[in-house]
């Protein structure tokens, strides 16, 4: 078992006005084979972990750990972070023009794993992978994410999270713009991912749709920075239904 322990995290901002903090203490631990789900408002500081999680050079820390199985990932690059196990389903996945599906995801695998894998396996695994998420096998030839839909470019970060097979996933705001079905198949995707490869969760979401889908075992409300509330999937049925008002009204 691997655990990724977040510890007194605080992360701030360069501004005009000088260091703007927006995570003010966060506290979490994840297992692997666990998933948390992480909710709260808009501006809450949801996608800053993330971001501050992969290596993001925007976010500055201030204070806190960030420690994989001990080590410090605060002092590995981001390829050091994607190496020991980390991975960032993205928001808003980007475009890269001239970067063809095919050579991007071989060329990241190896990067990962240290050693190129066997061409007849892995051009298998990916066929296999591509169709289980209904993802078009023409895109394999198109650069990446150059002209796909949201939905499509949802699916090929799960693709992604198939193939490289992390300890630790980091998924940001991944259903949103996604229609019923293709958050059906991300979500098959996601859970395929954990059942195959034991790994640790941290969804982050608005909304509890996702979670019909996704069964997280924790559930954290994020509120100005900091963990409001915690407790089992009831918690997010009770987000449902009452919001977040509450917490609001006493940040």
């Amino acid at each position: 078992m691997s655990t990724l322990e977040i510890k007194d995290l605080k992360v701030g901002i360069e501004t005009e006005q000088g260091l703007k903090e927006i995570l003010k203490g966060v506290n979490l631990t994840i297992n692997t084979g666990e998933t948390h789900a992480i909710m709260g408002p808009n501006g809450s500081g949801k996608s800053t972990l993330a971001a501050t999680i992969a290596g993001h050079p925007r976010y500055i820390v201030t204070e806190g750990q960030i420690l994989l199985d001990g080590k410090n990932v605060l002092e590995m690059s981001v390829d050091e972070r994607a190496k020991a196990g980390l991975f960032l389903a993205m928001q808003y996945p980007v475009e890269i023009p001239g970067v063809t599906m095919t050579n991007f995801l071989r060329t990241a695998k190896t990067a990962i794993d240290g050693e190129a894998p066997s061409l007849r396996t892995w051009t298998k695994t990916v066929k296999g992978a591509m169709e289980e998420l209904r993802i078009d096998p023409d895109f394999a030839a198109r650069n990446v994410n150059e002209g796909f839909s949201g939905g499509e470019k949802k699916r090929v970060e799960i693709l992604q999270l198939e193939l490289f097979k992390p300890k630790f996933a980091v998924l940001d705001e991944t259903d949103s713009g996604l229609d019923v079905d293709a958050l059906k198949i991300v979500s098959e995707g996601v859970n395929r991912a954990q059942e195959q490869n034991e790994m640790g969760t941290l969804l982050i979401t608005h909304y509890t749709r996702i979670l019909r889908y996704i069964k997280p075992d924790f559930v954290h409300v994020f509120v100005d920075g900091h963990v409001a509330e915690q407790g089992g999937p009831e918690l997010a049925d009770r987000l449902e239904e009452e919001g977040y008002d509450r917490y609001l009204a006493k940040a």
